[in-house]
């Protein structure tokens, strides 16, 4: 591929292999890891009733390892943000982008994507539709340089790399009662019998943290005992940046997120069926708690350590 920038030359840098460094893994490995998993909550999930089920996914992992308490909050009084609208907007659009024929302008792609959106039987329908004319605006200036930000920085992404946007995934246990789920922002690639091959991508539009990493290695793990074959690379693109997060999968990685993957089920358990109060842990994340106006703890962070600059996206 001739004509690219230097930064979509680095994104070529960065997801490529040679055959020589695409990994082979065992073929039992897919059923190690489920065998984790089980033995990590089967005593929990012995006290659930007939009828109950757990759900996971990345967003719930990530708020019941931090605080449990803005994690329940979420649970009884699930919303929408502007950043979390943002998030799903730039998705959306860049989704649009892979499969849009020619060299479309990124206003447009975000407009497509502000109309499917707001139009759809989705939850974010009515949280775009109450938007005032300025936010609305604001949200649509703020996509639209994320949206930018992407077609620069990213080389046009050829058939023969195999990219799906929005990939769903989706892995049960205990006959349903569990269900560990999420949607892949990007996957590049694929798996080449025990070879491994596929890239696994998180676009972000906000600054490194942690939870990112787990993120994806959580999806590296259900993508693991679902086909047999783990990614090979992980990614998380920032955005605003345009520089990868990236990091190669490993047995000890996708074990160690089978461990936290157990933990925060446990927990989840644990809350569900009232066998603890859940603990409180302050941090930027109060911003944007549901019930951040009545939790003191949060309201005296938010007075005397956030930065109201901060982007959490």
């Amino acid at each position: 591929m001739s004509d690219l920038s230097p930064a979509q030359q680095d994104v070529l840098d960065q997801l490529g292999a040679t055959p020589g460094e695409r990994p082979e893994f065992d073929a039992e490995l897919r059923y190690e890891l489920r065998g984790e998993l089980e033995k990590g909550i089967a005593e929990h999930v012995a006290l659930l009733g007939a009828e109950d089920q757990v759900f996971a996914n990345k967003h719930a992992l990530s708020a019941v390892h931090g605080c449990e308490t803005k994690y329940l909050a979420e649970m009884e009084f699930p919303g929408w943000s502007v950043p979390l609208a943002r998030g799903t907007i730039v998705h959306k659009a860049i989704e649009l982008s892979i499969n849009w024929r020619g060299s479309p302008n990124p206003a447009d792609l975000v407009d497509e994507a502000l109309g499917t959106l707001e139009h759809s039987e989705q939850h974010i329908s009515g949280f775009l539709q109450e938007l005032s004319e300025v936010d609305r605006a604001q949200l649509r200036s703020d996509v639209v340089g994320h949206v930018t930000a992407f077609t620069e920085c990213w080389p046009p992404l050829e058939r023969r790399w195999r990219p799906v946007t929005e990939s769903k995934v989706r892995l049960e246990l205990f006959g349903g009662q569990v269900i560990l789920q999420g949607k892949i922002d990007l996957t590049l690639g694929r798996a080449d019998g025990r070879r491994a091959g596929k890239v696994l991508i998180d676009l972000k539009s906000g600054k490194l943290r942690a939870s990112h990493l787990d993120d994806l290695r959580y999806y590296a793990l259900i993508e693991t005992v679902r086909i047999g074959v783990p990614p090979r690379r992980l990614a998380s693109y920032y955005l605003d940046q345009g520089r990868f997060h990236p990091e190669d999968v490993n047995e000890d990685l996708l074990f160690a997120a089978a461990g936290r993957a157990a933990a925060g089920i446990r927990r989840m358990i644990e809350l569900q069926l009232n066998h603890r109060d859940p603990g409180l842990l302050v941090g930027p994340q109060c911003r944007w708690c549901a019930i951040r106006d009545t939790c003191d703890a949060g309201q005296r962070h938010l007075n005397e350590f956030d930065d109201p600059l901060e982007d959490l996206a």
